[in-house]
């Protein structure tokens, strides 16, 4: 079965584009360790799955409503890169 798959590795360098553009072919699978880890849907695709009436704009995909949420956090770009830096460090 040949599945529409984005590793983690390409989310890390590309970040929600590398989804996004999958998802314009349909279920995006997540490779994690060359291991299937997760689906991710368009928010039709969802609704259609659990018969739920969609709580999002019609035509709007869960990506572009990820994309349109506010910041919670207050972190300057120096404190994000520097907690990058940590991370990959370890």
């Amino acid at each position: 079965m040949n599945h529409n798959t984005v590793s983690i590795a390409e989310i890390k360098r590309r970040g929600m584009a590398a989804i996004a553009e999958s998802l314009r072919r349909g279920p995006v699978h997540i490779v994690k360790r060359n291991k299937m880890a997760a689906v991710v849907l368009s928010e039709d695709d969802y609704q259609r799955l659990t018969n739920q009436k969609s709580a999002s704009p019609s035509g709007m995909t869960a990506i572009q409503w990820l994309l349109t949420q506010p910041a919670t956090e207050k972190r300057s770009k120096s404190q994000i890169d520097a907690d990058l830096k940590a991370q990959r460090a370890w």
